[in-house]
């Protein structure tokens, strides 16, 4: 008996109907200028707390568990002398791991379907936070609203910044791109 692959939901749905009604939407002449969800960034700055060992391992550990990946630490670019922060000093200054395939549109369906309706007061996310080249930035205040985060893991309290990295982008495709998956955008506010 032959083994079928796994294809997440999303993936199948944009190869199979949300690629063909793009192209048409947007009057493209050919299939390989749609716009297309390359990768996901989803990262977390410690700021202030980058000596608290229990939070910086927190962060990490959250990250991972949310996107099922490592995470990367990353160090100091540069020196900020009011930050007390000098060019790739020992603690970590913030967290990232980037998202690809399977696992991206894996991760993009939980935060849509799951992760923004349990945020509280939700009103849809903003359309402003588009830049030029078409990729989008969403920010979440906390960890908790992803399932995997369990009550233990919720005692320390961090934000996420989530990008979308969008190929063949542009402001209007990349919205398109992303309401054919569901972002629940902000009624009646337009960029």
């Amino acid at each position: 008996m032959a083994e079928t692959k796994y294809i997440p939901r999303l993936k199948e749905e944009y190869n199979k109907t949300i690629k063909a009604n793009l192209k048409k939407e947007l009057g493209l002449t050919n299939i390989n200028q749609v716009p297309e969800l390359e990768k996901v960034i989803v990262s977390c700055g410690v700021g202030k707390k980058r000596d608290d060992k229990r939070f910086t391992e927190t962060v990490e550990l959250t990250l991972s568990k949310i996107t099922g990946q490592a995470t990367t630490s990353r160090l100091a670019k540069k020196s900020i002398a009011t930050f007390k922060i000098r060019k790739g000093m020992g603690a970590p200054i913030g967290y990232l791991t980037t998202l690809r395939n399977d696992k991206m549109y894996e991760f993009v369906d939980r935060l849509i379907n799951i992760a923004l309706p349990h945020v509280r007061d939700f009103h849809g996310v903003s359309r402003k936070s588009f830049d030029k080249q078409g990729n989008y930035s969403l920010g979440l205040r906390e960890q908790t609203v992803f399932p995997e985060i369990t009550f233990e893991d919720a005692g320390v309290l961090h934000g996420l910044e989530i990008t979308f990295i969008i190929k063949n982008g542009s402001k209007e495709g990349s919205t398109k791109l992303l309401e054919a998956f569901g972002m629940p955008f902000e009624k009646g506010k337009e960029a």
